[in-house]
């Protein structure tokens, strides 16, 4: 597998609250992406803990193989990082409010689980075929679109588009969504935060996924084009190629 881990302020941003990473084990990779908010830049508090907890927890199960697993070991860990960020902004004025998606997708030859929670997405490009946005985003404007009350084409320049109904931390427990799909060699993952997602289109995205460039011009572009379009939040993604060499996070 070819990975790419990258992260950028934007345009209007001093200040970078989006993390993640990309880890790897004996052919097995996870790859995550953590978008934090909260006040007086707590948001990169809250995405820095559940980054630290994913770490900790990925070190501390090499035996993850079998879809259960996996899904138990997703969902657990998403509990801790919940726990202890929700504890945390509950103790220390400074991070009252504060919290994170995440989405995380856990990779091997045959399948890919993926985990979330709020609004920074997984899109799985096949090799042949159309990109398929694999995550449903936490986000009022998704619940107004499921409703019938506005169209997914209106959603887009909704105003209130970037409120999330669902995160990591802001409540005592949180419960993510798991999907489960098979991929082989040529598809493509790409785990990204709503700094990309709201100014990129799919078009855009997979004609970049599908590109001949290396996997880090393949992210550069990606922040190119999010940064041209206005860049008006942290853009952070991760690409995940089936069937390349293994390749550095940077």
């Amino acid at each position: 597998m070819k990975t790419i881990f990258k992260t950028d302020c934007g345009k209007l941003r001093d200040h970078n609250e989006d993390n993640g990473g990309i880890f790897t084990r004996e052919g097995r990779t996870l790859a995550l992406v953590v978008d934090g908010m909260g006040g007086h830049n707590a948001g990169d508090v809250a995405s820095a803990l559940a980054l630290k907890v994913v770490a900790t927890e990925w070190d501390s199960h090499p035996e993850l193989q079998e879809s259960h697993q996996v899904i138990t070991w997703l969902e657990n860990t998403v509990a801790l990082a919940n726990k202890k960020i929700y504890e945390k902004a509950q103790s220390e004025e400074a991070c009252k409010g504060m919290g994170t998606t995440l989405v995380a997708a856990f990779c091997d030859d045959t399948q890919v689980i993926v985990a979330n929670i709020g609004d920074s997405r997984c899109y799985f490009l096949p090799e042949q075929g159309e990109i398929i946005q694999v995550t449903e985003d936490d986000s009022l404007v998704n619940e107004l679109v499921k409703a019938g009350q506005l169209s997914k084409e209106d959603a887009d320049d909704h105003p209130k588009k970037n409120v999330i109904t669902k995160a990591i931390g802001t409540m005592p427990q949180v419960e993510c969504e798991i999907q489960q799909l098979s991929w082989s060699k040529g598809d493509r993952l790409l785990l990204c935060s709503d700094g990309l997602s709201n100014l990129v289109n799919e078009n855009d995205l997979s004609h970049i996924l599908r590109n001949t460039l290396s996997m880090e011009e393949k992210a550069e572009e990606l922040v190119r084009l999010a940064n041209e379009a206005g860049g008006d939040d942290n853009i952070t993604l991760t690409i995940v190629e089936h069937g390349g060499d293994d390749g550095e996070s940077k």
